[in-house]
C-alpha cells in the first residue's frame, strides 16, 4: 500500500477514535453529598487525549428518582398490595402518614441540597415533617432544666443544621420503608454488597441479575436508558470501587445491552482492582465486553485503539475479556507503563448536577459529619502509599504500591482550574495517606498564590507533622485529618509494621488539635494475635484521646485478612493459619482464619463501638472503661495519666 494510502487510513481510524463518545457512570450506591471521582478523573483524562467524553452519576439519579413524589407514589402501591397483616412493621406508619410524607418529600430533598433553605426554620420546629422510627433516639436526650434538649449539638442559632439533621433522619425512615417494602437489599451506601464481596461464586449475583425487576430495578433501568438517549455513547466505562456498586453496575451494563448490544461495555474500578484479579467467570462477560485492572488510563487508551483497528488484541493492557471458542476469561497485558500521575490531567466535573448533592448530618460530630455533608472536589496529591509497609493492607496492589508524586505547582493548578469549573473552594484529598512533604508544599504554594482553600484528607500520624508544620498546614485551609492508629497497642503497631507508637500519635494529634484541626482517628480490632487485655488496654488509650482533646471522632473496623495483604500472604508471620478457600471462579479478597488466642472479637466489637459513640458526644469521657463491656473483663494495664504523661 503507498504512503500516502497508509497515512489517510490511519487519519480514518484516529478521527473514528477521537469521534467515539465515551460515558463514564457512577453506579449505585455511593455517597449522596458529593460524586464518587473515578468518572471526573476518567473524563479529564480522555478530554485531555481529545475523546469525546461525558459522565453520569447514576447513584444519585436514582436516589433524586426514588425519593420524589412520583417515587413515594410508587412505594405506596408497592406496599398497598400487600395485604395489610402482611405488611412490614416498619411500612405501617409511612402508610399511614403517607400523604404527610408525599407533601413534605419535595421540600425535604430541596433543603438537603441546599435549594430551599429557608424551609429549615418549619423543619428545625419537628412540626412538619413525620417522624418515624429514626427519630426515636431523639427522646432520650432530656435537658434536666427542661429546655431545648439538643442545644448541647445546636446550640441557640443553629437552625439549619438542626433541620438538616432532622431531614436525614426522615429520609432515612423512607429508605427503612424502601428497604421493608420493595428491596431488602437497598442502603444508601452499600447497596447489595453481599452478592459481591468476597464471593467466590457469581452465582449469587447471576441469580439476582436474573430475577423480575424491583421498584430500584426498573427505576435504575430506565435512568439507565435515558442517559443512553441523551448521550448516545459507543463505549460506557462501569466504575465500582465498592461491592455496594457491584449490583447496581451489572443492572446498568444488562440495560445498555438491552438497548443496543453493539455499545462496547468496560467494568473497571476500586472494587475490580481488588477483588477480580483472578476473574474465571465467562458469564462476567454477558454483560461487560472488557474488565480492566488498575489505573485506567492506560488500559483505556490501548482499547480505543484496538477498537480503532490501531492495535491488535493480545497487545491490550490490563484486560480481561472472553475469548470465543472455547469459551473462557482470557487476560491480556502487553506491560506498557502506566501514564505517570503528572500526566493524567487535571479531574473534571462537568456534565455532574453539583446543585443536586444531598449534604446529609446522620451523626452530631463535627469531625464525622464531613464524610457525608457538603460538596467536596476530590482530589489526590499523589499515586499510592510512601509508607507501603502496613501488613492489614493491599501493599501488594497497585494503588497502593505505586507511589507517585507531582509537583506543588501541578497540584495547584488542578485546583485553580476545579475552583474556576465548580466555583466551590473545598477540598477532600483522597490519598492513602498523604505525604507531610507534598503537603507542606502545598501549603507553600496556596501562601505564595494567596489561593484560599478549605481541605481536609487522610495522613500517617508521622513525628514529621510538628507543631509548626500543624500550624502551616492549617493556614493553608487545612481543617481536619484523618490517620490510623488502628489496634492502639504498641506491640501491635509495631507487629503490623505501622511505623507509630502510641505516643507518638498523641503527640502529632495533639499538634493538628492545637492548629485547630479536627482529627478522626481510624481504629481497628481482631488483629492476629490481640487479647482481650490487648482491647481494653485499646479502649483505655482512645478514651484519654478524646478526654485530652487529641481526637475528635473515630471509628472502629474488624480485621479482615485479605488476599493481597502480608498477612494474607504470609499468615505464619503473624501466628495464624489461613482457612481454605472454596474454588474462585469471581470475587476473591477476604481470607477467614484460625487464631489461637481464640478471643470473641465480635462481642467486644459491640461494647467498642458504643464506647467510641459516646465519645464522640463527649460522654463517659470519664468513666471505667469496662462500663462498655457486657460481660467481665480484665482492669485495663494503661496508666490513668499515660497520654497526659507523653504530651508533657
Amino acid at each position: 500500500m503507498p504512503a500516502t494510502k497508509v497515512l489517510n487510513c490511519l487519519r480514518r481510524h484516529e478521527a473514528m477514535t477521537q469521534s467515539m463518545r465515551i460515558l463514564s457512570v457512577i453506579p449505585p450506591m455511593t455517597q449522596l453529598n458529593t460524586p464518587y471521582p473515578s468518572t471526573a478523573y476518567l473524563t479529564g483524562f480522555l478530554r485531555s487525549r481529545g475523546f469525546d467524553a461525558v459522565q453520569e452519576d447514576l447513584a444519585l439519579a436514582l436516589v433524586l428518582r426514588l425519593f420524589s413524589r412520583d417515587g413515594l407514589l410508587a412505594i405506596y402501591r408497592c406496599i398497598e398490595a400487600v395485604p395489610p397483616s402482611q405488611r412490614a412493621p416498619g411500612t405501617r406508619s409511612f402508610f399511614q402518614d403517607f400523604d404527610r410524607y408525599l407533601a413534605t418529600i419535595e421540600s425535604a430533598v430541596a433543603f438537603l441540597q441546599g435549594r430551599d433553605p429557608s424551609v429549615g426554620h418549619r423543619i428545625g420546629g419537628r412540626n412538619f415533617l413525620p417522624e418515624g422510627p429514626r427519630f426515636e433516639p431523639l427522646d432520650d436526650y432530656v435537658d434536666p432544666e427542661g429546655g431545648d434538649p439538643l442545644a448541647w449539638a445546636f446550640g441557640s442559632l443553629g437552625i439549619q443544621d438542626r433541620a438538616r439533621h432532622f431531614a436525614t433522619l426522615y429520609l432515612n425512615d423512607v429508605a427503612d420503608v424502601l428497604r421493608e417494602a420493595v428491596d431488602p437489599r437497598f442502603e444508601f451506601v452499600r447497596y447489595a454488597e453481599s452478592l459481591a464481596q468476597s464471593q467466590a461464586s457469581f452465582d449469587p449475583l447471576a441469580e439476582a441479575l436474573a430475577a423480575p425487576l424491583n421498584l430500584v430495578d426498573s427505576t435504575l433501568r430506565e435512568l439507565s436508558r435515558e442517559a443512553l438517549t441523551r448521550h448516545q455513547p459507543r463505549l460506557v466505562l462501569v466504575s465500582a470501587p465498592f461491592p455496594g456498586n457491584v449490583y447496581g453496575a451489572f443492572r446498568i451494563a444488562q440495560a445498555i445491552k438491552l438497548h443496543d448490544p453493539t455499545i462496547v461495555t468496560v467494568l473497571g474500578g476500586g472494587y475490580v482492582n481488588t477483588e477480580l484479579r483472578d476473574l474465571a467467570e465467562p458469564r462476567v462477560f454477558d454483560y461487560f465486553d472488557y474488565v480492566t485492572l488498575d489505573d485506567g488510563e492506560r488500559p483505556l487508551l490501548a482499547l480505543l485503539e484496538h477498537l480503532a483497528g490501531k492495535r491488535a488484541q493480545d497487545r491490550l493492557v490490563r484486560t480481561f475479556l472472553r475469548s470465543a471458542a472455547p469459551v473462557a476469561v482470557r487476560y491480556i497485558s502487553s506491560g506498557e507503563p502506566d501514564i505517570p500521575f503528572a500526566e493524567v490531567g487535571t479531574p473534571t466535573w462537568d456534565g455532574l448536577p453539583l446543585d443536586r448533592y444531598l449534604s446529609i448530618l446522620d451523626m452530631l460530630n463535627p469531625m464525622h459529619r464531613l464524610w457525608s455533608d457538603g460538596r467536596w472536589n476530590k482530589l489526590t496529591v499523589a499515586h499510592g502509599c510512601y509508607w507501603k509497609k502496613c501488613s492489614f493492607c493491599d501493599v501488594s496492589l497497585d494503588y497502593i504500591s505505586r507511589y507517585d508524586a507531582v509537583a506543588a505547582t501541578t497540584l495547584v493548578d488542578r485546583i485553580e482550574a476545579i475552583i474556576a469549573e465548580t466555583g466551590q473552594t473545598g477540598f477532600h484529598f483522597v490519598d492513602e495517606a498523604a505525604p507531610p512533604k507534598s503537603l507542606k508544599a502545598l501549603a507553600g504554594e496556596l501562601q505564595k498564590r494567596r489561593r484560599a482553600i478549605s481541605w481536609w484528607g487522610n495522613i500517617r500520624f508521622e513525628k514529621s507533622f510538628t507543631p509548626q508544620l500543624c500550624a502551616e498546614l492549617a493556614d493553608s485551609g487545612c481543617i481536619a485529618v484523618s490517620g490510623g492508629l488502628e489496634v492502639a497497642s504498641d506491640r501491635l503497631l509495631k507487629l503490623m509494621q505501622k511505623g507509630v507508637s502510641v505516643e507518638q500519635v498523641a503527640r502529632v494529634t495533639h499538634a493538628f488539635s492545637d492548629a485547630g484541626i479536627l482529627v478522626h482517628a481510624y481504629l481497628m480490632y481482631g488483629f492476629p494475635t490481640q487479647t482481650v487485655q490487648d482491647t481494653v488496654d485499646a479502649l483505655e488509650y482512645v478514651r484519654q484521646l478524646f478526654a485530652a482533646g487529641c481526637i475528635q471522632s473515630g471509628y472502629f473496623h474488624r480485621f479482615a485478612c485479605t488476599a493481597h495483604s502480608p498477612v494474607g500472604l504470609h499468615p505464619e508471620r503473624f501466628g495464624v493459619k489461613l482457612k481454605p478457600l472454596p474454588p474462585v471462579s469471581f470475587a476473591k479478597n477476604d481470607i477467614e482464619f484460625v487464631d489461637p488466642v481464640g478471643v470473641d472479637h465480635d462481642a467486644l466489637g459491640v461494647a467498642l463501638n458504643k464506647a467510641l459513640y459516646n465519645y464522640m458526644h463527649g460522654l463517659g469521657l470519664d468513666e471505667d472503661v469496662r462500663r462498655w463491656f457486657s460481660g467481665r473483663v480484665p482492669r485495663s494495664t494503661v496508666a490513668r495519666n499515660f497520654i497526659a504523661r507523653a504530651l508533657r
